[in-house]
């Protein structure tokens, strides 16, 4: 018989990334993701290891025997390996291992992107054009440790998520200044992507590449440091990094606009910009956005968002796991548990 979530019997939510790894518990049919909690991925050798302290340090439910777990790499076959992490695993020996009836992975944008229809006006910061519409679809873009992409369409009542490696795409330079950092960058490696940039350490390479550009000095700094010497103005290559980095990113943004036929609206999410929020409203962003003629039309009319919400990505791996589920039967070939 079809799965449900109960408090007896809860279906556990992951999302793991390359720095941590969020957990969460569904207790409920159509639930919300309860007793939320984030460890440092590298504290653990894989997958079952940390789903086991997490399942240790949570209280008044059952052992869950479902998992629906999004991760941050393209998602094919039984063996995983996280994009930029370590932990390199068997599905099937995973669920083995933990006793679960089901465990399946999900891309981790493409769980983000399940969660767009879900999220009401508290849980973003609206960043400029029309009304985001999921009659329509809709993109997620988001900056962390790598630039993750992934599409959400809808067909008849059901969303379908498409996960891809839109952030290996090549960067977009469109000033002098941009291009000036793409040269510099292409030297080291090679094919500059956007990942490249839009992400986490690429705050730190903007850094040094703007420094190396304006004749100044610079030291090893991290991304951290980036973000706040900038939003302070006691740095004003961090400062001029966070500019540039928000422009590329509205470039970006609009680039996959128009690519994935996001009409519905485009969506930021990832762990760097609800630090950097007023940053971003006070960029050229959206600007750089709209800078799509002859398409300025098509874009303007699209939104963008920025999502504040904590671990949207659990909800979305919910969702995915409904939907998972649902069609199992007890006769269904297909709907095996495996």
């Amino acid at each position: 018989m079809t799965p449900t979530p109960s408090i007896a019997a809860p279906w556990l939510v992951a999302d793991i990334g390359g720095t941590n790894a969020r957990f969460g518990l569904i207790t409920e049919p159509g639930g919300r993701p309860q007793q939320i909690a984030s460890l440092a991925g590298a504290k653990y050798p894989d997958l079952a290891a940390a789903v086991e302290a997490y399942l240790a340090s949570v209280s008044g439910v059952g052992r869950p025997r479902v998992g629906g777990i999004a991760v941050a790499g393209p998602v094919s076959g039984d063996r995983f390996r996280l994009t930029n992490a370590a932990w390199d695993f068997s599905v099937t020996a995973t669920k083995h291992t933990l006793g679960f009836d089901f465990l399946g992975l999900i891309n981790d944008f493409s769980a983000l992107a399940l969660a767009v229809p879900h999220l009401d006006h508290h849980a973003v910061v609206p960043l400029g054009g029309g009304v985001r519409n999921t009659d329509l679809p809709v993109a997620v873009i988001g900056p962390g440790t790598g630039m993750g992409v992934a599409s959400l369409i809808p067909v008849r009542d059901k969303w379908i998520p498409v996960a891809t490696e839109g952030g290996h795409v090549t960067l977009p330079a469109e000033t002098e200044l941009e291009a000036q950092i793409a040269t510099l960058l292409r030297r080291r490696f090679g094919h500059v992507s956007a990942e490249t940039v839009l992400c986490g350490v690429g705050l730190t390479r903007l850094y040094h590449c703007i420094a190396a550009i304006r004749g100044e000095e610079s030291v090893i700094i991290s991304p951290a440091e980036v973000c706040a010497r900038g939003q302070s103005g006691a740095d004003t290559i961090c400062t001029e990094a966070l500019q540039v980095f928000c422009g590329m990113l509205g470039s970006f943004a609009g680039n996959t606009a128009l690519t994935m036929g996001a009409r519905g609206g485009v969506l930021i999410g990832g762990g760097i910009l609800p630090r950097m929020r007023e940053v971003l409203l006070a960029s050229d962003f959206r600007a750089r956005f709209d800078n799509k003629a002859p398409m300025t039309g098509y874009v303007s009319a699209i939104s963008t968002e920025l999502i504040i919400a904590d671990a949207p990505a659990l909800l979305g791996a919910a969702t995915w796991l409904a939907q998972e589920l649902t069609p199992i039967t007890e006769t269904s070939p297909k709907g095996a548990l495996v």
